[in-house]
C-alpha cells in the first residue's frame, strides 16, 4: 500500500490520531508526515474531518431522508450544473450521482417530517430539470460511516427449560 494510502486509511479510523504517534505507527518523520497531509489537504484529496455522533442518544430530535431525485441534465452541464444548486441548500447533508433507476441520492436532516416535505415540495421538487422525486425516511440507524452505532446487548434472561 502506497504512503499516501496508508496515511489517509489511519485517519479515515482516527481523525484525532496526533500527527506524531502516527507518524511512529508508520515508521516516519513527523515533519513529513504533516506536509503530506498538508498537500492532500489543499488537493482536497483530505476535505474535513468529522465526528460520528449517535443523535438517537441526545435529546436533540433530527430526522433523516433519503431522497431520490430524477433529473433532465442540462446541455453542455451534464449533472453538475444541478448538482451544485441542490448541494448548496443547508439542509442537504450528501449528495450522490448515480446509476439505475434516478439520477441522484440527496440526503437531508430536519427537525421533522413535516420540515423535510417542506424542503422536498418548496425548494428541491421547483428546481428546472428536477422530474421527480421520492422520499424516503430513516427510521432507525444501525451502522454509519464504518461505526456500528448500536453495540449488541447481552440478553440478560433466565434460561429456563422445561
Amino acid at each position: 500500500m502506497e504512503m499516501r494510502e496508508k496515511i489517509l486509511a489511519s485517519l479515515e479510523q482516527n481523525g484525532r490520531i496526533e500527527l506524531k504517534e502516527l507518524a511512529v505507527r508508520l515508521g516516519i518523520e513527523e515533519a513529513a508526515l504533516a506536509n503530506e497531509v498538508a498537500a492532500m489537504e489543499k488537493e482536497n484529496i483530505i476535505c474535513g474531518y468529522n465526528t460520528i455522533i449517535n443523535w438517537d442518544k441526545t435529546s436533540k430530535e433530527t430526522v433523516t431522508a433519503l431522497i431520490e431525485v430524477k433529473v433532465t441534465p442540462q446541455r453542455g452541464h451534464g449533472f453538475d450544473a444541478l448538482a451544485r444548486h441542490i448541494y448548496n441548500y443547508p439542509e442537504v447533508s450528501a449528495l450522490y450521482l448515480m446509476s439505475g433507476g434516478f439520477d441522484f441520492t440527496v440526503i437531508i436532516e430536519g427537525k421533522s417530517m413535516k420540515e423535510v416535505a417542506l424542503f422536498v415540495s418548496s425548494k428541491l421538487a421547483v428546481i428546472d430539470g428536477v422530474t421527480s422525486t421520492a422520499t424516503h425516511f430513516v427510521l432507525k440507524k444501525y451502522k454509519s460511516y464504518g461505526v456500528v452505532l448500536e453495540k449488541d446487548k447481552n440478553d440478560e434472561r433466565m434460561l429456563v427449560t422445561p
